[in-house]
């Protein structure tokens, strides 16, 4: 099968012919459909990020699965699935709590890796061994992955666009509904307003936030931001975030969602709070990033700073639920999807998403 290949970061990802092994116990083939291109995955190709190699990237997808392994009873041939890259293990400690998105398997074994639960991989170039990314590797014809992490959804979704929901979407309303627990009547920014950012902005809409300020330094995203929910925007390249958010909102938000994840947008969140606040760190910064805050302040205002993991989800739980969601007209899909290229393409999409152009690309096999 064709699949893009990640080598080192001074190296062309390449288009290489790969084979993949059949599912093995607790596993499945799916044939995917669309991958979403994000962040996270450039983060990889710019070596911010320590990964096995070489590896298949991708690590957001939808497909139809094509085999199961033994042992798998929940899925069968046919099914269309939304690929999670948190696939949880079910047994340990945070699985059992209900915490899926801190599974300790995926954390400490699939993560770090670049294999599935058992250690190993199903990928490989003749004798070579070739690394799964974050258990998924979407970027590719077809893939192999935990059952866990091939979440079964209802037939009448759009296959392509449901990709995103996969990590973007679910990273970004599982911020807001899970992890901040947003209640009805609050002010909210939000840093950023690429498919994650985007998607912090629905789901504040939907929790019914008064106030959402859409934050980034192109107008052309915090307009869109508007059509998805948002009832203000700041142009980040013309004025300083924090004075515009104090100018709009005298006394602060009362939640400032950094989906964007460098040092001085994870400060200009704290920054941003009132009493009370909380600062979600959505996106994710490069390897060794610090920042800075000063404790008295936070402590006397009462405020918290929050790290939200793939919006501390249950895939299984809340991944069809956003999909519900979406054909019901209340996420809206669509005008988050700057595009569609072909695998083949995977390179000038990465390339789209950084230079700030693009904000979910769809990789269609």
């Amino acid at each position: 099968m064709k699949a893009a290949v990640f080598r080192s970061s001074d190296r062309s990802i390449s288009i290489e012919d790969v084979h993949l092994a059949d599912p093995g116990p607790g596993e499945v083939r799916v044939r995917i459909a669309a991958a979403g291109v994000c962040h996270s995955d450039l983060h990889v190709r710019r070596g911010e990020w320590p990964v096995p190699t070489p590896l298949v990237m991708g690590h957001e997808g939808s497909g139809v699965i094509t085999a199961v392994g033994p042992g798998v009873t929940h899925l069968v041939e046919g099914d269309h699935v939304v690929m999670s890259w948190v696939a949880p293990c079910g047994s340990c400690r945070y699985c059992l709590a209900g915490h899926e998105a801190r599974c300790s398997l995926v954390a400490t074994v699939v993560a770090p890796g670049g294999v599935l639960h058992d250690g190993t991989s199903r990928l490989s170039l003749g004798d070579e061994m070739v690394h799964h990314y974050l258990g998924v590797s979407s970027f590719a014809e077809e893939a192999v992955v935990p059952a866990s992490g091939a979440i079964k959804v209802r037939d009448d979704a759009p296959l392509d666009l449901i990709a995103i929901v996969g990590c973007a979407v679910a990273t970004g309303v599982g911020a807001v509904v899970n992890t901040a627990a947003v209640e009805p009547g609050a002010h909210v920014a939000v840093i950023g307003c690429g498919g994650v950012g985007l998607s912090v902005v629905q789901g504040a809409r939907l929790a019914g936030a008064e106030r959402i300020v859409a934050i980034d330094v192109r107008m052309e995203k915090t307009a869109l931001a508007r059509r998805l929910g948002a009832t203000d925007e700041i142009d980040a390249s013309q004025v300083d975030a924090v004075e515009a958010i104090r100018a709009l909102l005298p006394d602060g938000v009362d939640y400032a969602f950094d989906a964007i994840g460098t040092t001085s947008t994870t400060e200009q969140a704290i920054r941003m709070l009132g009493l009370g606040g909380a600062a979600v760190i959505v996106g994710l910064p490069p390897a060794g990033a610090r920042a800075s805050f000063e404790p008295l302040v936070l402590a006397e205002a009462d405020q918290r700073i929050l790290g939200s993991n793939y919006g501390s989800v249950r895939p299984a739980i809340d991944i069809p639920a956003l999909v519900d969601r979406v054909m019901d007209g209340e996420l809206l899909l669509e005008p988050m999807v700057s595009g569609r290229r072909s695998l083949d393409e995977a390179v000038a999409a990465l390339d789209d998403l950084q230079a700030g152009t693009a904000l979910r690309t769809l990789l269609i096999p």
